[in-house]
């Protein structure tokens, strides 16, 4: 056997890399209040006038879902209703102690208590599980204008959250996306008006 045979048996084993994700689409019926109240607890309450959105998060082949609410006391509920709070925008600015950053609160009263909700799907029926694998509520974000759709990190194509920011990064973007353990920030830059 030559060398150039072997070079062709490596090719062949190396793996096609995998599709990158599907576009994320609405939900369909839309998520209700109900709905939330049932997997987050009578805390939080669906903001029926923002998109929701679902797709593949966490890049395991099942449909997660992700819907704004406002929560008014987020820790209360959590061990409660088996959800994890977290605060990537914080985190990412040297805050990592959720238990402190959840009381600060924003300084615009309409933006108070908003927050993301995550569910990752399991089984047949993806994120409308009876047992989610894993529910995340996301606190302190400061958007305006919230968009599901592709980010390349390094080698890998998977969803990101993607956010118009308001407050302190005014004419900012910034996405919010699964690294495989829990869901990071990342600011993108500002717009070109």
């Amino acid at each position: 056997m030559g060398a150039g045979s072997s070079i062709a048996i490596a090719q062949s084993k190396k793996k096609p890399p995998p599709p990158p994700p599907a576009h994320a689409k609405s939900p369909t019926p839309p998520v209700t209040d109900d709905f939330v109240h049932k997997q987050f607890g009578d805390n939080c309450s669906l903001l029926p006038d923002l998109p929701q959105f679902t797709g593949d998060l966490d890049d395991d082949g099942i449909d997660d879902l992700v819907v704004v609410a406002r929560c008014k006391n987020p820790m209360a509920d959590k061990d409660e209703y088996s959800f994890q709070v977290s605060d990537p925008y914080d985190a990412f600015m040297g805050f990592g102690n959720v238990k402190e950053t959840s009381s600060f609160g924003s300084d615009e009263p309409g933006q108070r208590g908003i927050s993301l909700l995550i569910i990752h799907g399991a089984e047949k029926n993806a994120w409308r599980s009876e047992k989610p694998k894993a529910k995340f509520l996301l606190i302190n974000l400061p958007f305006k204008t919230l968009t599901v759709k592709r980010l390349a990190l390094k080698k890998k194509i998977l969803l990101g959250v993607y956010m118009e920011e308001k407050g302190e990064g005014e004419n900012t973007s910034s996405v919010v996306f699964w690294d495989g353990k829990k869901y990071r920030y990342q600011p993108l830059g500002s717009t070109m008006e």
